[in-house]
């Protein structure tokens, strides 16, 4: 006798299928690699660069002030260097090249080529990658992170990671902000809310990617973008509890980087970065979450924030141990004034 015979409405669902008419799905086919290059044909050739500098930006969007902070980094105040901005899609809208338009107007650029690449496949592009190795700053536009996590393990992969070991520079805005963490919200089983995060920090929607990029004193973060605007404190201390209970980053503890709309921050190649446009948070967990299940609300014990204003900084190679405020998650709800508090001064 069978263990698990089939039952009566599952065998007529199965010949009720055959006998269904067959539906073919086609793949949309991907738009061709497209490449827009502004400014002078030739590259820079240049024995060193004085880099590496990096940019996190809340929104899509380059911020002058620290992307000319980051390019005068880069070539130690002298000569000019080489862009390229990658995209996952075109605009919907006006210029093809709205990244590369601001980016031309400051001082030290010699030339900014946009590559929209829609395809895992297009990671591998030649021609995109040739242009990734000659460039000094790779900028991720805003759009989808899903289409740029997809290209874990392809060339382009290591074309980034080239340019900034050669002393260049890399960044990005919104998902460009996400994907240049060490543990990437890749979103790709759809956005989540911070109250459908702190309900479950197992939820579907919150998936990571790890391994992509881990650049030298940003280990250990998960960057979240439009930060206050949309209001994602609450997923974001989320994923840090999911970062540490999962192991996904080292030593029990993962920062969460929050840049609101409009800010950005600027990285130098000591770590330490400088605030312009719009409010940082920097999320710090340090322990387990107190309980952190599928199904089951957020409890999570004094995460430590700081508050970092147009002009401040933090150092994130020598990661400060005070001036922090904190607050806590119970049972999915969270602490009043999340996004403000008195900073701790005594921390002996």
């Amino acid at each position: 006798m069978l263990r698990n015979p089939l039952r009566p409405a599952t065998c007529l669902a199965a010949f009720l299928a055959l006998l269904a008419p067959a539906v073919i799905t086609a793949e949309p086919a991907h738009a061709a690699a497209q490449r827009i290059r502004l400014g002078s044909t030739l590259d820079v050739s240049r024995g060193s660069w004085s880099g590496p500098a990096y940019t996190m930006n809340g929104s899509g969007a380059v911020v002058p002030a620290t992307m000319t902070r980051a390019i005068d980094a880069i070539r130690g105040g002298t000569g000019a260097l080489d862009v390229v901005v990658l995209a996952g899609s075109a605009p919907a809208s006006g210029s093809a090249t709205p990244e590369c338009d601001a980016v031309m107007g400051l001082a030290g650029v010699n030339s900014c080529t946009t590559w929209t690449l829609t395809s895992r496949s297009d990671g591998n592009n030649g021609a995109a990658n040739t242009d990734i190795r000659n460039a000094e700053f790779v900028y991720f536009a805003g759009g989808d992170q899903c289409d740029y996590a997809d290209w874990k393990g392809t060339t382009l992969q290591n074309s980034v990671k080239s340019v900034v070991a050669k002393g260049g520079g890399t960044g990005g805005g919104s998902a460009g902000h996400h994907i240049n963490s060490a543990v990437v919200y890749d979103a790709c089983d759809g956005s989540v809310t911070s109250e459908e995060a702190l309900y479950d920090p197992y939820d579907p929607a919150i998936t990571f990617t790890t391994g992509m990029f881990v650049w030298p004193n940003y280990a250990d973060t998960v960057n979240d973008s439009h930060f206050v605007t949309r209001d994602r404190m609450g997923r974001t201390m989320a994923f840090v509890a999911r970062a540490i209970e999962d192991g996904l980053t080292t030593g029990g503890a993962s920062w969460g980087v929050g840049v609101d709309d409009g800010g950005s921050l600027f990285i130098d190649k000591n770590g330490r970065a400088v605030v312009a446009g719009a409010d940082t948070f920097v999320v710090l967990g340090d322990h387990r979450p107190e309980r952190a299940d599928p199904d089951r609300y957020l409890t999570y014990y004094d995460y430590k924030i700081w508050r970092l204003r147009p002009g401040q900084s933090y150092d994130f190679k020598n990661r400060p141990t005070c001036g922090y405020y904190l607050r806590s998650i119970v049972s999915g709800v969270p602490d009043r004034d999340l996004y403000s508090g008195t900073p701790v001064t005594d921390c002996g």
